[in-house]
């Protein structure tokens, strides 16, 4: 989506996925997942069992929350809201990233109690949760950067429907008026928004399978 809406080249990698994930962890990471995989798995506390159905339905507001803000999200809609940003995309950045954070922290607590729902499921669980842990503090950086350079491919788009906006004739054919390009890029901006959310909650959905599987 972001290849087509900021019109760059994406080709495929020429390394193998295991090569492309070496790069992005440090040796300190590399210790600390060994540690992890090689080690014997935790043991379950007594008595504790977490109930999966709770998470899960937590898990399911939680999304329909964060997916109804962007789907519903008013915001640079007014009509002095758009005169302002024509030529300014400053205010859409600012909203992104508000965005972005808003995400970060309603998921990653989330994530944080599913680990330990997993966790005290069994001795096998507790090192899946134990691994999905220094996996995210590992990646977490990384995916940080790379998330946030999102804007600035949205800019470019924003650019360009500007442009096109601007080379226009005042009188279009047929006495149509053409929709407003602020309109077309407010809803592609909302569609990566949404998945980027998808993306978000893909170690949530593992851990929730996770858990499913160890009913």
């Amino acid at each position: 989506m972001l290849a087509r809406l900021a019109d760059i080249d994406v080709s495929e990698p020429r390394h193998a996925f295991a090569d492309r994930l070496s790069h992005w962890l440090g040796w300190a990471d590399a210790i600390s997942l060994s540690s992890v995989l090689n080690g014997s798995p935790a043991a379950v506390p007594a008595g504790v069992r977490a109930g999966r159905g709770s998470e899960e339905a937590e898990c399911i507001r939680l999304r329909g929350v964060l997916a109804k803000a962007i789907a519903e999200d008013g915001a640079l809609a007014t009509e002095k809201e758009r005169a302002e940003t024509a030529a300014n995309f400053s205010p859409y950045r600012r909203h992104y990233l508000a965005r972005q954070q808003t995400m970060e922290v309603a998921i990653g607590p989330l994530r944080e109690r599913l680990r330990a729902s997993l966790a005290a499921r069994s001795p096998a669980m507790a090192q899946l949760a134990a691994v999905d842990a220094v996996m995210e503090q590992a990646l977490g950086a990384q995916e940080h950067n790379l998330l946030s350079a999102v804007p600035g491919l949205l800019e470019k788009h924003f650019v360009r429907l500007r442009q096109a906006h601007q080379a226009l004739p005042d009188e279009p054919e047929g006495g149509a008026l053409p929709v407003a390009w602020q309109d077309v890029f407010c809803k592609d901006m909302q569609a990566v928004l949404l998945a980027e959310l998808e993306l978000r909650f893909e170690p949530v959905e593992g851990l929730l399978e996770a858990l499913r599987k160890s009913s």
